[in-house]
């Protein structure tokens, strides 16, 4: 996350710069690291309906918020801890997309290239397909 993090301010005035998807980012955060710790792998058969719901409940949320904020002429600028929180529920939901299809991988995908992705396939399970590389090709 490159220029990503460069938005936010220092820790001390962090309460001030908030954007006012804060509480929203902090769920989706939440909802992100707890899943990856429940995570358990999905029956023989149920992988791709599994995964699809990691998209709907998580990449495409996150996705979506980034999107909102930076369309329609608002340009919300998020502070760095948004940015970060933003970061690290995207990956979380793509390592359990992949998860659900045997794949362990670390994504390290910005929030800013999984916009882009979707606003190019309209699609957010091919965000996910793309960031993961799953499910493998046979």
């Amino acid at each position: 996350m490159t220029g990503e993090r460069a938005e936010g301010g220092n820790a001390g005035s962090e309460a001030a710069e908030r954007s006012p998807y804060h509480r929203e980012i902090r769920a989706l955060a939440a909802a992100a690291r707890a899943e990856r710790l429940r995570f358990e792998p999905p029956a023989d058969g149920e992988e791709t309906e599994r995964a699809l719901s990691y998209v709907r409940g998580g990449v495409a949320p996150v996705t979506g918020v980034y999107l909102e904020a930076h369309t329609g002429g608002r340009n919300v600028r998020f502070s760095a801890a948004e940015l970060d929180s933003l970061h690290r529920a995207l990956n979380d939901w793509l390592t359990l997309y992949a998860r659900c299809y045997g794949v362990r991988i670390d994504p390290d995908a910005t929030v800013r290239t999984a916009a882009e992705i979707l606003l190019q396939t309209h699609d957010a399970r091919e965000v996910a397909r793309l960031l993961t590389d799953a499910p493998p090709r046979r």
